[in-house]
């Protein structure tokens, strides 16, 4: 169990950049930021209770957002070697909240895009809280079609609350950028790894979320809407957001009994945070293996049961 000591760290923690982002401009973004900062704070003064080990959805959407819950560069650090940063969509700019490049995986190369949450008040601002505008969806794909050029397989690391939607990310074309990978990503001819590490919010998730084996970290979550965000639209605030999360099915264990990912990712003992290295430890033998699966396989075959899990997704068959 975490010491008094972890839990007056974190709490300082989330009270400074509370208190920052009050200090600034207040946009969407950042209100909504504060707001979720302050139900963690409220959670972790509340006590922790057994989180790791049960099945409470809330417990795992509090430990998705942990504020030392490693980030898509941390896993980038720790489990690829050589990584190369590649920037822009070639149309409008570029988009801190997704970054991608080249990399190598024990060696093997292969391209890597995920979503880019900041560590600070600063680099929360800067990466826009990780919510990605359609230039980041549009980098996205313009890195995943290089890889297919090239043949190279693709990893991506999921972690952010929602898609951007600001006015300006409005205008820009936020609704087509994301459907236009989502009809574009599965037509790529190599294989497509996902690993959701951390909060799968929305389309947000979903344009970068479409691969061949979906892995997912045991206090990871995947949904069609924040928690709080449900229990405002159905109940009109946000007390019975602990509800929400139970219905929302939102968990590793949920969602695998849902066919919907293929793998759960174990952390260590109370979360990834806890220790990040031996949290990417245990994540890198199934990407591994999920590459050395799928690399076996020729072209027509990977495509042909992509689209077939694809098709599968959300089909209920009623019984006798």
């Amino acid at each position: 169990m975490p010491d008094r000591d972890d839990h007056s760290s974190a709490e300082q923690e989330l009270e400074t950049q509370i208190a920052e982002l009050e200090a600034g401009t207040p946009t969407a973004a950042s209100r909504e930021e504060i707001d979720r900062l302050r139900w963690q704070l409220e959670s972790l003064r509340a006590g922790p209770g057994s989180a790791a080990s049960s099945h409470d959805a809330w417990r795992r959407v509090l430990l998705a957002r942990h504020p030392q819950r490693p980030y898509t560069l941390d896993y980038i650090e720790y489990l690829f070697s050589d990584f190369t940063e590649l920037h822009g969509d070639r149309r409008y700019g570029d988009d801190p909240a997704i970054v991608g490049g080249l990399a190598r995986l024990e060696g093997r190369p292969v391209v890597v895009v995920g979503h880019q949450k900041g560590r600070d008040t600063r680099q929360k601002v800067a990466r826009n809280f990780g919510m990605a505008k359609p230039e980041g969806y549009r980098k996205a794909l313009r890195l995943m079609r290089l890889a297919a050029r090239f043949g190279l397989p693709i990893i991506t690391l999921v972690d952010t609350p929602a898609a951007y939607p600001g006015i300006g990310a409005e205008e820009r074309g936020q609704a087509e950028a994301i459907a236009h990978n989502l009809k574009e990503i599965p037509k790529l001819a190599v294989p497509i790894v996902v690993v959701i590490h951390g909060e799968g919010g929305s389309g947000g998730a979903l344009a970068i979320a479409i691969g061949d084996k979906v892995i997912m970290m045991a206090n990871a979550v995947y949904s069609v809407i924040p928690p709080e965000s449900c229990s405002s639209i159905l109940w009109r605030d946000w007390d019975h957001k602990e509800e929400a999360a139970r219905a929302l099915k939102l968990t590793a264990e949920d969602l695998y009994g849902f066919g919907i990912v293929d793998e759960i990712a174990p952390e260590p003992p109370e979360g990834a945070h806890r220790d990040p290295k031996a949290a990417a430890e245990l994540l890198r033998s199934l990407l591994l293996a999920a590459l050395n699966e799928l690399s076996s396989l020729p072209v027509e075959e990977i495509l042909k049961r992509r689209h077939e899990r694809l098709r599968h997704l959300a089909t209920f068959v009623e019984g006798d």
